[in-house]
């Protein structure tokens, strides 16, 4: 690609999944189907870890704060991506696609820290058990999220600016199916050198530390386990982990398998693929791991839907009679 003819551009286009005309509507129809059960899952985990009061612990202060970042980011990307599905015409404008790109690394990355956050948690609860309500404490929950996504936001609207104000050339069609960092890279007319940099070096700081940070936690809490003389303790500790090491090995895992592949192996085609996968389908894993493979979620879940039930099935009808009555009165 030539990028000598320099103009400005006000839209982009994105190249979306596949072409294929045959695959737009099945498309359309699977991702439709995962957005909503993402949306329903995760808003359902934020009101359930709100409302609830057995689940007002940092464990689900936490797992609250995942289900906020995982629906961020799905949502970034989702209804756009829907939207091209229908349409024929699959511009994004410039701004909207700057935003996108700006929410998209903000909720990214809030998540990776969120997680790391939660193996700390989850240290703390296993390896000192009768300190944890003093460690854990309201103001170090919040602050373990609260620093994340401070410094997220700023590393996200540093990217974003990099890019955008810098040149683009004529060509304007983006090879994905919303606005990322290196097919915005590879429009650009422009030196590029200084903000690729600045994507690695954040990139690299985040995923290694955050991961780090889980890595850590974790050994910790296995030499912990591996002390514990009771079998009983040793299942309830991994029981209590089981959850959370499931999501932080698909997110990682899917991470990792991105970034790390050799440059050889790597396409735009693979990155689609990579891409979906963190930012539909582990969104809507999430919740379904942290409801299924917990008690605590699972008896609220159903302690709530009873709750909804009576509101709904009994409420009106002794209403009903209250009113039937008092006319009898009258």
């Amino acid at each position: 690609m030539e990028k000598h003819n320099l103009s400005l551009v006000h839209e982009f286009i994105l190249m979306g999944i596949t072409s294929r005309p045959d695959l737009q509507a099945p498309l359309f129809g699977l991702f439709l189907i995962i957005y909503l059960f993402t949306v329903l899952g995760n808003l359902g985990m934020i009101i359930l870890t709100k409302v609830d009061h057995s689940l007002q612990t940092p464990m689900y202060f936490f797992l609250r704060n995942l289900a906020l970042t995982d629906l961020g980011y799905s949502t970034a990307v989702g209804p756009k991506m829907l939207v091209n599905f229908v349409s024929d015409k699959n511009t994004i404008s410039y701004y909207f696609c700057a935003t996108q790109l700006t929410f998209f690394l903000f909720f990214i990355g809030s998540e990776l820290f969120i997680l790391s956050a939660m193996a700390y948690d989850r240290y703390v609860a296993i390896c000192n058990p009768l300190l944890y309500t003093v460690i854990m404490s309201q103001k170090v929950c919040h602050a373990l999220v609260t620093i994340p996504y401070l410094y997220c936001s700023f590393v996200s609207l540093l990217v974003t600016l990099k890019i955008f104000t810098l040149p683009f050339c004529g060509y304007n069609i983006i090879n994905h199916f919303y606005c990322d960092c290196v097919p915005l890279i590879s429009l650009l007319c422009s030196d590029t050198l200084d903000v690729e940099l600045i994507i690695m070096i954040f990139a690299a700081f985040d995923l290694i530390s955050s991961l780090l940070f889980v890595l850590v936690s974790y050994l910790l809490i296995l030499l912990a386990i591996l002390r514990m003389k009771s079998a009983e303790g040793r299942r309830k500790a991994f029981s209590t982990c089981g959850s959370h090491l499931t999501a932080v090995t698909v997110f990682y895992g899917t991470l990792i398998f991105m970034y790390v592949q050799p440059k050889s192996s790597h396409s735009f085609d693979t990155d689609k693929m990579t891409s979906i996968f963190y930012t539909l389908i582990i969104p809507m894993l999430n919740p379904l791991i942290y409801s299924l493979r917990n008690k605590d979620v699972k008896h609220a879940l159903q302690s709530t839907w009873k709750k909804i039930r009576y509101l709904y099935l009994y409420s009106p009808s002794l209403v009903f009679a209250k009113i039937w009555s008092h006319c009898l009165i009258l």
